[in-house]
């Protein structure tokens, strides 16, 4: 690959953390680095692969004219300055839900649809975290035995909602006073309320499943609904997912197929108490499946256990990755 410019916004978020570990461990950081937060942050001294680089304002990262801009700052600082980088010829690629649903906007898992990015493409969107652990599980089945309907129930870590999230939950574990990012005590308990309630009952994270999955799998008939529940847990989503396809299958070509697909990995050992967990996750760029077994109240149907690291795979890879692919491609 050739050397770029790549700025990431939104570095000293959780998301932005990440961002900055995966540059590094992918070598990435050889590249020329600019590093941007908030207002307050700017001039803040942050070392990555031994390096000291200071934050800038976003404003200055633009007038840097980079190669790539990886947003994790947020859907209204996206929808304010992602333009502004993209008319200067930097492709961005978006973290938040800002610029997913719009027809134009590539929504991007690199290992499924890829190729689907152009080189006119200057914005680029990257699903959600559920989104993208869900689709990785469905796509080489749906390829093979066409999808039907989509039953999903997530259990998403905290670190979904953000740092004031995860503060919560370790605050209320050792009994202190914060301030409360969820309505409910999170610690010892878990609650059906994961984003915010729509006029049709369900919640945003749980449409953006149907509406995501539907986009990236380039199926708009397929039948999905979710429901999404928020967990005491400090890093990984688990999704328990019933799926039914237009075709019979074999369960042994399901394990061949979910094993030979990049990405993900098959703990499916129940019997010697194998199978993922958050825990066996953490950390972890692929996504793991287990649990892989018929449904016996309706023909045609599977249940499979999926769980990623929500700030690996479900954000900050995946948005790497997507750069890589174009780095490679194009």
């Amino acid at each position: 690959m050739n050397k770029s410019k790549i700025a990431i916004i939104g570095a000293t978020g959780l998301v932005g953390d990440v961002m900055l570990k995966v540059l590094e461990e992918k070598k990435l950081t050889e590249n020329e680095i600019i590093i941007t937060a908030s207002e307050k942050s700017v001039g803040k001294k942050i070392m990555i692969a031994g390096k000291e680089y200071s934050v800038v304002s976003v404003e200055d990262a633009i007038d840097a004219t980079p190669h790539f801009a990886l947003f994790s700052a947020g859907s209204a600082v996206s929808l304010k300055y992602a333009p502004l980088f993209t008319e200067k010829g930097t492709v961005v690629i978006d973290n938040s839900s800002a610029w997913r649903n719009f027809d134009e906007i590539p929504l991007i898992v690199p290992q499924i649809n890829g190729e689907v990015i152009k080189p006119t493409d200057k914005l680029i969107a990257n699903p959600n975290c559920s989104t993208i652990q869900m689709v990785m599980a469905l796509a080489p089945l749906h390829q093979k035995y066409g999808l039907k309907r989509v039953v999903v129930s997530t259990y998403q870590s905290v670190t979904g909602t953000g740092a004031k999230a995860l503060n919560q939950l370790m605050k209320e574990r050792n009994n202190e006073s914060c301030e409360k990012s969820y309505p409910h005590q999170i610690d010892l308990n878990l609650f059906p309320h994961g984003g915010s309630f729509e006029p049709n009952g369900y919640t945003t994270e749980e449409m953006k499943l149907v509406t995501e999955t539907r986009k990236i799998l380039r199926a708009s008939q397929i039948q999905i609904t979710a429901t999404v529940v928020r967990v005491p847990v400090t890093g990984g989503h688990s999704l328990a997912i019933n799926a039914e396809f237009e075709n019979e299958f074999n369960l042994d070509e399901v394990d061949r197929l979910l094993e030979e697909f990049p990405g993900i990995k098959v703990v499916d050992k129940p019997l010697l108490n194998e199978y993922p967990m958050p825990l066996t996750a953490h950390h972890k760029d692929d996504v793991f499946v287990g649990r892989v077994r018929r449904d016996e109240s309706q023909s045609k149907t599977i249940n499979m256990w999926v769980v990623a690291d929500n700030l690996r795979k479900g954000a900050a890879t995946n948005a790497v990755e997507i750069m890589e692919w174009i780095m490679r491609h194009q």
